[in-house]
């Protein structure tokens, strides 16, 4: 612990510092009764022992892990010293530690994309870049690391000018389903049936399972409106478009 010495006891302002958190976060601990100092001074100062240091590990650990407060007291039940308890607690932080690592590289191919624009003819537009941040936001709500890493597999597995030729014939069906909403066209239409197994072909060049599929419509179920200021068409035109599209895969 930085900033303390020996094996305790320490005071409040000691354990908060070598800690990095408040003195009064420690306060508000003691004040649930999650975390109380084993010691008390003469003059009813706290000391906290290295039982209690323990403790606060685990406390620090499970809201890492994403439990809150009310249910930690719980989850702490065994004993800090219980070996067996502990190990699972450090196998489930490892896990989530090395999600985090693979999100943070998954993040960096990204933004390496972003890099490698900035090198080419033309520097992105503060649109793209904008762009480029809310969908990272939508991915990493909607797709596991492993998913991220199948789609990007994926990409580098069809190569940029298959996903230029993706990308303009997209732009086609788009057009092409938009004219068939307009036109009220009847969803069993077999012109429409066609443009669905397009539509679905070009989906499915990105994806390798239904996995990754399902995660891409929830994601675009849940942030159509930011997904569709990057792109030509208006949110209530896509909004219109997809409504019909599930409709005639129906």
């Amino acid at each position: 612990m930085t900033g303390t010495t020996g094996n305790g006891p320490w005071s409040v302002g000691e354990l908060a510092a070598a800690c990095g958190v408040s003195v009064r976060t420690l306060h508000h601990y003691d004040g649930i009764g999650l975390l109380s100092a084993s010691e008390r001074t003469a003059a009813g100062h706290r000391r906290y022992g290295e039982g209690d240091v323990r403790r606060l590990y685990r406390i620090k650990a499970l809201q890492m892990l994403g439990l809150p407060l009310a249910s930690i007291g719980a989850a702490l039940e065994n004993p800090a010293d219980d070996p067996t308890s502990l190990r699972n607690l450090l196998q489930e932080q490892l896990a989530h530690i090395r999600k985090h690592a693979e999100q943070v590289q998954a993040l960096q191919n990204r933004l390496g994309d972003l890099l490698m624009q900035i090198d080419g003819p033309a520097m992105p537009t503060s649109e793209q870049f904008l762009t480029t941040l809310e969908m990272i936001a939508v991915l990493d709500n909607h797709f596991t690391p492993e998913q991220q890493q199948q789609l990007a597999d994926k990409r580098d597995e069809l190569g940029a000018e298959k996903i230029e030729a993706a990308k303009t014939r997209f732009a086609e069906l788009v057009e092409e389903g938009l004219g068939y909403v307009q036109a009220d066209t009847a969803v069993s239409d077999p012109a429409v049936q066609e443009w669905v197994r397009s539509w679905d072909g070009i989906g499915s060049m990105f994806h390798s399972g239904e996995d990754t599929k399902v995660a891409a419509r929830a994601a675009w179920q849940e942030n159509s409106q930011s997904i569709s200021a990057g792109l030509p068409w208006s949110a209530e035109q896509m909004a219109g478009l997809m409504g019909y599209l599930q409709k005639a895969r129906s």
